[in-house]
């Protein structure tokens, strides 16, 4: 696969991701209970798909199971706890983790373009959410928190098995997840309209997403895996746009397109710079 295919791939992830927000929210249920159910579907789902059929249990497989169940799951207590700007935000603190540990850890040396594109993105991300933050909970902003450090290390290790098949990491941890919330699963039920989110949840957002994001990590670096997707938050006021005709504010839009500027300087920059080089040389 080449880079450009590997690219789409994580833009059609972020659109699978950017129904989170809402469909979390839609669910009345217990947010572990909701994180559980969603994982459990997934892992259904993904199995089904993938028939995965030799697991090699080491490190780096389990290690990124563990990553991605914290990450899962802290993104839905988040969503439950905090507004959904806070929670996106802050989950988006990964790239910042990648930046850091993925030279030591994956011998990924983040280049110039890459500083670029995250600077970009952290700036775009205060002014796409300057309208809707607040300190809200403090519990819920602490989870979002979490959830970026997992996230982080979920691309982290996923990329760390490009030679293997990371797609185990993503189910092991889907069923870990579902483990976690399988205690409360037997409040209330949730109403048939919970249950088409659950299933859209398990899915779609997280199921379909991540087996795109497992496919393309191979083809770029942690870093980028990261930086891609940022368009994510950008997404969900598109959908409630179209779906309630509300209009982001001017603020949201300045940030969105900054968001989208630094995207697209990470993803095309490489392909400018090779050709620059290329009509430079005699």
């Amino acid at each position: 696969m080449q880079r450009s295919s590997a690219i789409v791939l994580l833009l059609l992830t972020a659109l699978c991701w950017s129904s989170g927000g809402f469909l979390i929210k839609w669910v009345e249920w217990p947010p572990m209970a909701v994180s559980g159910l969603r994982s459990a579907i997934a892992a259904l789902f993904l199995a089904l798909i993938f028939r995965p059929k030799r697991w090699r249990l080491d490190r780096y497989v389990i290690g990124g199971a563990f990553a991605y169940a914290v990450c899962v799951t802290s993104f839905v207590l988040a969503n439950k706890w905090t507004t959904a700007a806070n929670a996106i935000l802050l989950q988006y603190t990964a790239p910042v983790h990648v930046a850091f540990f993925g030279y030591w850890f994956l011998g990924e040396k983040p280049h110039r373009l890459d500083w670029y594109a995250l600077c970009l993105v952290i700036m775009g991300m205060v002014l796409f959410f300057a309208e809707d933050l607040s300190m809200g909970n403090l519990w819920g902003n602490l989870a979002a928190l979490i959830s970026g450090i997992g996230f982080a290390w979920v691309a982290l290790s996923l990329r760390k098995q490009k030679d293997g098949d990371p797609i185990h990491s993503v189910i092991l941890g889907n069923l870990m997840a579902a483990a976690a919330g399988l205690p409360f699963m037997f409040a209330q039920a949730p109403s048939p309209a919970g249950w088409t989110g659950l299933v859209l949840l398990g899915v779609v957002q997280v199921g379909l997403a991540y087996a795109l994001f497992s496919i393309a990590i191979r083809h770029v670096t942690a870093l980028e895996a990261l930086l891609v997707p940022t368009i994510e938050p950008i997404l969900n006021p598109v959908w409630v746009f179209l779906l309630l005709g509300e209009r982001p504010g001017r603020l949201a839009m300045i940030g969105g397109a900054i968001i989208i500027g630094a995207v697209l300087l990470r993803s095309a920059g490489p392909w400018i710079l090779r050709n620059r080089r290329m009509k430079c040389q005699p």
